[in-house]
């Protein structure tokens, strides 16, 4: 039996809280994986988890993710110990090491609108293969895909994305994995969680399942496997502005 699976026979029927990151982790990361990988700038960003990635040591990965985190922080974690071989985002800017390795040919990027990256996880969440949107039309965005016109607009052929493993931020489940994101950090979390084989979230509060009424339910349980416990998460701010007194 893998450590994986003793884990797993260990927790009562059910439950799906793991101790720490690094065991949530076990038995389902690997080298040239693909992840999906929740929050946008660093709002809702799984932290606990790709620290353990980083820990874990895996290589080769391809990260779906609007961004690529900051230099020493989120993502740019993976990014600094080179784990990371491909990044499929919308916006890279906050990650010097980011830019040095994709400038310097070390880095593959694959650039998506926002608003498309966000829909070609959502449709692989739900088993389209691909849509068709008018996002990119006649820019490099296009170049290379299929292209058809309906009532007189052009649209081009975009592929949804799903991957291997997804790791997201929410703010409470119960141990059943049904999950609660606060405010403005739901953004990707639900559309990376329904994209992934295998579903990870970290949570700021875990309750006992039948405590959250189901109509305040943001993601049902069925799309996650496994949840990791950080009731302290750092919650940096990108860009902090303050007035002059």
């Amino acid at each position: 039996m893998t450590d994986a699976a003793s884990a797993s026979h260990a927790r009562p029927a059910g439950n799906k809280l793991y101790p720490d990151a690094a065991s949530a982790l076990r038995g389902v990361v690997a080298d040239d994986q693909t992840l999906a990988v929740g929050g946008f700038g660093l709002c809702g960003i799984p932290e606990a988890l790709i620290a353990a990635l980083r820990d874990s040591g895996v290589k080769g990965l391809t990260a779906i993710s609007n961004n690529a985190g900051v230099d020493g922080f989120g993502l740019g974690l993976l990014l600094e110990t080179r784990q990371i071989r491909k990044m499929v985002s919308s916006y890279v800017g906050e990650n010097k090491e980011f830019e040095r390795q994709f400038l310097a040919g070390e880095l593959e990027l694959e650039f998506n609108p926002q608003g498309t990256l966000a829909e070609r996880l959502r449709a692989g969440g739900a088993g389209i293969p691909a849509f068709f949107t008018a996002t990119g039309y006649g820019t490099v965005v296009a170049e290379g895909k299929e292209t058809r016109e309906f009532d007189g607009k052009h649209y081009v052929l975009e592929t949804a994305l799903t991957a291997d493993v997804s790791l997201v931020k929410a703010w409470k489940a119960d141990k059943a994995g049904n999950l609660v994101f606060r405010k403005t950090a739901r953004n990707f979390n639900p559309a990376c969680a329904m994209a992934g084989r295998v579903c990870i979230a970290e949570v700021e509060e875990v309750v006992e399942i039948g405590a959250i009424d189901p109509d305040l339910v943001h993601l049902p349980g069925i799309y996650v496997d496994r949840i990791v416990h950080n009731p302290a998460p750092e919650k940096r701010i990108e860009q902090r502005t303050v007035r002059a007194a």
